[in-house]
């Protein structure tokens, strides 16, 4: 064995070196490939939004404030889903996408696949339409434009609008994210209150 720093041969330092080195290199931690790095970062919990109680309220003004907010959209999708009657609002979606287009060639093919999926009667997604709107469509198609869907997605929104829209607003997702009226709540003289986080990340007070 080697003994004191000062005495140790120049073998006995090299060993010493290395064995450093060994160790140093076991407690590195590995690095990771980028297909692990990737899969890492997808794992990471996103921040939470927070929606305010003035946002939700806007949501009872009519049927267009309510898809015209993305996240008044995605709980109006969720509700419809939860009743599985989310074909008009899928069509209704698909139709605001297609105006988007922009190329020629990618607006013919967009305009059948969404005519096949949801206006040809007993199509996979078949929405409520009446038999002249589904023949004035199929006639857009002949010559498509962005105004293809124009009359059936109008006829749909208005469909939501007399239908599902109400059955939203009276629902319990929708009455859940609303703040509470004061009266309901037994804070006592506690102006602060606490705090209820719903299913979309939003914290709402539930006192005033």
């Amino acid at each position: 064995m080697c003994k004191g720093l000062a005495a140790l041969p120049a073998t006995c330092l090299k060993s010493a070196k290395d064995m450093k080195h060994r160790i140093g290199f076991l407690l590195q931690k590995p690095d990771l490939n980028p297909d692990q790095r990737a899969a890492n970062s997808k794992e990471k919990t996103p921040p939470v939004k927070r929606i305010t109680p003035l946002e939700v309220r806007t949501w009872k003004e009519s049927l267009e404030s309510l898809l015209s907010n993305d996240d008044g959209l995605r709980a109006f999708v969720t509700f419809l889903k939860s009743e599985f009657s989310e074909e008009n609002i899928e069509f209704w979606m698909a139709c605001q996408e297609y105006k988007k287009t922009t190329s020629g060639e990618n607006l013919a093919t967009k305009a059948i696949k969404i005519y096949e999926q949801y206006v040809v009667a007993e199509s996979a997604n078949e929405v409520n339409l009446d038999s002249a709107t589904r023949e004035e469509t199929r006639q857009n198609l002949e010559n498509p434009s962005l105004s293809s869907f124009d009359e059936a997605q109008r006829k749909i929104f208005l469909l939501m609008e007399k239908d599902s829209y109400k059955r939203f607003l009276k629902s319990k997702l929708f009455l859940d994210m609303l703040p509470r009226p004061v009266s309901s709540m037994p804070c006592g003289m506690e102006k602060r209150g606490r705090r209820n986080t719903s299913e979309f990340g939003q914290a709402l007070p539930q006192c005033a």
